[in-house]
């Protein structure tokens, strides 16, 4: 028996010796738009590792990681929902649970996968594991601002009615809370990292609308109600997307809805604290993650441009021209580099933070959407 177990661990410790432990912290995912696959990269190496095709239709597609950092979640336009091992580089599971998806969620324990659909609406729940369907909300209305809130809840808004909903799955079925009269036709959310304010970007009316899920009972919030396109309705080239809605020490930074240039905002009292004129109408505002800097890239036709906004001056420290069609960007968890897509270049193009060197070049087909495994900790990514 001494030399069964004598065996046995001789055994484990050479399976462990020869074992090829693959460590995630450092790897990430950019969405090849054009051809329906990902493109798995390494950041220390500044170097791609490996493409995963087969993922359907991603154009304005989307993903978040499991809490272990090994699968992602990826939301294509076409309604697909794939599961991505990016140990094993393939895909595990994949179903295709709508017409026409904009985005999902994961709640906070990281069992439940949440898909928000234009067509045919609503939101629907999926087991992480399986990716079985376990819950599905109509809602009569395109849905959007998906976004996972703690305690096992999801919340998202209704373009058509104007509502928020919050579906709390704490006790297995979902008890959903209505928060009417938002805003007339929302076009996007974002919520706070501590998972306290949510806010809806307005496309229907001027200002935003912000709730506090900390409350008993979320009440709608009116925030900056004399902005957004106005009485002569500024032409929109794109819409701003919120996910990239900058928190900077006390103050949010948030694109204009046709307007060129950003708004600060005071996080506790919402009240406007400034503008910064910019080059055209900003898509992204991304504060660096020691929120000393605002990158902002643009709408078409201007699109080819970033700048750098000062978090303290609010004034413009720096442009450049990284090329045609830059989509989006994602900085290193710690913030000493950007990564940046350039779509029509077929390039994702890496740079110093500091210094604003370029270090690296890396193909990509058609990159949109870059995202680093960091975000599977934070809330609202």
């Amino acid at each position: 028996m001494k030399h069964l177990i004598l065996g046995l661990a001789a055994s484990l410790m050479l399976t462990t010796a020869h074992a090829e432990p693959t460590a995630t912290g450092d790897l990430g995912l950019v969405i090849e738009r054009a051809k329906g696959s990902v493109l798995l990269v390494d950041q220390s190496d500044r170097a791609a590792l490996a493409r995963i095709e087969g993922l359907g239709d991603l154009s304005h597609a989307s993903l978040v990681y499991s809490p272990d950092e090994r699968f992602a979640y990826v939301f294509g336009r076409d309604g697909g929902l794939t599961k991505v091992d990016i140990v094993t580089r393939q895909i595990v599971n994949r179903v295709v649970q709508a017409g026409n998806a904009i985005g999902g969620a994961i709640s906070d324990d990281g069992t439940l996968v949440a898909v928000s659909n234009y067509e045919p609406g609503g939101v629907r729940v999926f087991d992480a594991d399986t990716l079985e369907m376990i819950a599905d909300i109509p809602t009569d209305s395109k849905t959007i601002g998906l976004v996972d809130a703690p305690g096992r809840r999801f919340v998202f808004t209704m373009w058509d009615t104007g509502e928020t909903w919050i579906a709390n799955f704490a006790k297995g079925e979902p008890a959903i809370t209505k928060i009417p009269d938002m805003g007339k036709n929302p076009y996007d959310a974002l919520i706070t990292a501590n998972g306290r304010t949510y806010i809806t970007g307005l496309f229907g009316e001027d200002g935003l609308t912000a709730l506090d899920l900390w409350a008993d009972t979320p009440e709608p919030i009116r925030v900056l109600p004399n902005y957004g396109r106005g009485q002569e309705e500024m032409p929109v080239y794109k819409m701003p997307h919120l996910e990239g809605w900058a928190l900077t020490g006390r103050e949010f930074v948030l694109p204009a809805v046709g307007h060129h240039e950003v708004l600060w905002v005071d996080a506790d009292t919402l009240s406007e604290t400034g503008r910064t004129k910019t080059h055209g109408q900003p898509v992204f505002a991304m504060a660096r993650p020691d929120g000393r800097q605002v990158w902002v890239n643009f709408a078409h036709p201007l699109n080819d441009t970033i700048q750098v906004i000062d978090s303290v001056s609010k004034e413009i420290t720096h442009e450049f021209k990284p090329g045609p069609a830059v989509l989006h960007m994602e900085f290193t968890p710690r913030g000493h580099e950007v990564w940046i897509s350039v779509r029509d270049a077929n390039k994702v193009m890496v740079y110093d933070t500091q210094t604003f060197e370029k270090l690296r070049e890396i193909d990509a087909d058609s990159p949109s959407g870059i995202f680093f495994t960091a975000r599977a900790h934070k809330t609202g990514l």
